[in-house]
């Protein structure tokens, strides 16, 4: 018998975003890779940068990360 109920184990899922985050993730997974590159390139300019920080410092005063997700998202973006 089904358990309509029953919570989904896959542990797999999509972080939970807002609609905004949701139709940008759709629309960088359509892009080709060429497409992604040139974004990634544009916002890693140096002035980009600085504001993705200011940001980050931002959110960690905030609480909304710690520092341990700033150093993750650091590595991830080469800064």
């Amino acid at each position: 018998m089904f358990n309509f109920f029953r919570k989904n184990k896959n542990t797999n899922d999509k972080q939970k975003m807002g609609m905004l985050g949701t139709l940008a993730m759709k629309k960088l997974e359509k892009m080709s890779p060429q497409e992604r590159e040139k974004m990634t390139r544009e916002v890693l300019k140096p002035e980009n940068r600085d504001k993705l920080l200011s940001a980050m410092e931002k959110l960690q005063k905030t609480g909304m990360i710690n520092e341990e997700q700033i150093k993750l998202a650091k590595e991830k973006l080469g800064m």
